[in-house]
């Protein structure tokens, strides 16, 4: 493997998610991580659509715009994007119904260890690794899911309802004024506005930070776009649901991604793209929280 294409220079792997020995491990499903792709981009769109046309007195926003095609194309490839991302919301909403439908156990399904809704033991794991910090406690160990992905998930769900009802009142104010008071579209110029800041600064300083800065992952976690993990950074990352595994030599390869499955290592092409991606959408958040801020100015 060349040095230039996902190697530093002592020989780490860039991607987190190839470091440490033993065979990789099926994490995400094909399906989660288009989905997750998709609306990432969809992120991005709408960031650097939505903030020239919300604050139009800020120097760099004619800019800006200027390279969208001007202000109608910059609102109409915001208001297509927020269709991409509302699409995205309603076919994992049904992709969740249809789990939840077909799981033997629905309380667990719920409920259990390896669900993405927030549960009561996050809030013990917080409160662990907050004692942790400080020398107080051992580090907590995680399942399939850490308290921060549950939270980050549960925000950026919550965030993107909030933001798609509120656009969607800006997107269709004649259809929603025959019933809605005047006042309420000014509430929800404020709302939507706000929250978008608000969901960004999340997602860049919040999601970007824990998912590939913190200092065992710099600079980027790969593992939802490549679908895989070595099974040390699963025992690292994910000790419970390492152990629920076992002993991955035991198992065959497998080419689908199914999870907890041995899965073969990345290839070449996917590790170039993914990483690529990677840095340029590390980048673009950089860029985002210095116009955010600049933002201020106005």
């Amino acid at each position: 493997m060349k040095v230039k294409d996902v190697w530093f220079n002592g020989g780490i792997a860039l991607d987190a998610a190839e470091r440490g020995g033993g065979p990789f491990i099926w994490r995400f499903t094909v399906f989660e991580r288009v989905l997750h792709t998709v609306v990432a981009v969809a992120f991005f769109v709408l960031a650097f659509t939505g903030l020239p046309l919300r604050f139009s007195c800020v120097a760099w926003a004619p800019t800006l715009i200027a390279m969208w095609g001007g202000a109608p194309a910059a609102g109409l490839i915001h208001r297509w994007a927020a269709g991409v991302v509302l699409a995205c919301m309603a076919i994992f909403t049904l992709y969740l119904a249809v789990r939840f439908a077909k799981a033997p156990d629905k309380r667990r399904f719920i409920s259990g260890p390896d669900s993405i809704f927030l549960q009561r033991s996050d809030f013990r794991e917080f409160w662990q690794m907050l004692k942790w910090s400080v020398g107080r406690a051992s580090k907590p160990r995680f399942g399939r899911y850490s308290y921060r992905q549950r939270f980050s998930y549960f925000v950026a769900f919550l965030g993107m309802m909030v933001i798609g009802l509120s656009g969607l009142l800006l997107w269709f104010p004649e259809w929603f004024g025959r019933f809605l008071p005047g006042y309420v579209f000014n509430v929800a110029t404020v709302i939507h506005s706000y929250n978008v800041m608000l969901l960004a600064a999340l997602i860049v300083t919040y999601h970007f930070v824990d998912v590939h800065l913190r200092p065992n992952k710099a600079p980027l976690d790969g593992v939802m776009f490549t679908g895989r993990a070595t099974f040390a950074y699963m025992q690292e990352e994910h000790p419970l649901l390492a152990e629920a595994i076992g002993d991955p030599a035991a198992g065959p390869v497998s080419a689908r991604a199914v999870r907890d499955r041995v899965a073969p290592p990345p290839p070449t092409w996917m590790r170039r793209v993914h990483v690529a991606l990677g840095m340029v959408a590390l980048a673009l958040g950089a860029l985002l929280v210095g116009l955010s801020l600049w933002d201020a100015l106005c």
